[in-house]
């Protein structure tokens, strides 16, 4: 799986040195494993080489679990006081605090995926009435299911949006095991239907937990194609490295910071 659509993104870079690393690490385990007499001509380093690595592999779920539920309650309770804070301008702004999207996880469940409320209360019907009247806006969302000018977004909504707070709620979908610090970004079962399962990839998608931040999110986000983000999510689940991961929470920050792709 390559990335020379995207490779000239800037938040990319760190982690494609992290995705070389893993491609290393699962070319290394291609050796046979099938046939027991072939570690006869092995030498003891080689062995150990492959019992470590799937020592590794074996432990791996359990080690990105731990880190999903310690890093999730380590920031929920930091951030306590500006998530207080807020739900309280959310809440000022007329209607619910909390939008709960049904999205799918791993193998195929749906879960409850929490956000700050960003949009309207009719955002469907405000969503619907522009892409009837607009072609340029239809054409848009069919590319990227987002939109630059979106009519649904709240004036706190346009600020939670751009600085990414409105997903911090999701570290409580992280504590649940609905999803993990990183992953593919979660999708709805439309999305899964009309994009991932043409593209071959709904199984990898569903084969591990979305995250609240991932390739997607660090490699120019709505700036992205749809099919651009498939080839990411794809790559990410076949190619697994906890390394991987830093890489990508490194990446994180500073695309919140730049702000590229957020809308």
């Amino acid at each position: 799986m390559g990335f020379s659509c995207i490779a000239d993104r800037g938040s990319i870079r760190c982690y494609m040195a992290s995705q070389q690393t893993c491609r290393s690490e699962e070319e290394m385990a291609q050796v046979s494993w099938t046939h027991d007499t072939s570690f006869s001509s092995d030498t003891a380093q080689e062995q150990d080489l492959r019992w470590h690595y799937r020592l590794r592999k074996a432990m791996r779920p359990t080690v990105k679990r731990g880190m999903d539920v310690v890093g999730a309650a380590g920031l929920l309770l930091v951030l306590a006081p500006a998530l207080l804070l807020l739900a309280a301008c959310v809440a000022a702004d007329g209607g619910p605090v909390f939008f709960v999207h049904r999205r799918i996880g791993r193998g195929g469940r749906v879960f409850g995926c929490l956000k700050f409320r960003s949009m309207r209360i009719d955002a469907e019907q405000a969503l619907q009435a522009l892409l009837e009247r607009d072609p340029q806006a239809r054409a848009e969302w069919n590319e990227r299911r987002k939109l630059r000018a979106d009519p649904r977004v709240t004036r706190i909504g346009r600020i939670l949006r751009a600085t990414s707070l409105d997903e911090l709620p999701q570290l409580i979908n992280v504590l649940r095991g609905e999803m993990s610090l990183v992953g593919p970004r979660p999708v709805l079962r439309e999305e899964l239907d009309q994009y991932y399962v043409p593209a071959g990839a709904a199984d990898d998608y569903m084969s591990v937990r979305p995250g609240l931040t991932g390739a997607w999110q660090v490699s120019g986000r709505s700036d992205t194609s749809f099919a651009q983000r498939i080839a990411l999510d794809v790559a990410y689940v076949q190619f697994p490295s906890l390394r991987k991961d830093l890489a990508i929470l490194a990446c994180t920050g500073a695309v919140v910071v730049r702000r590229r792709g957020a809308y």
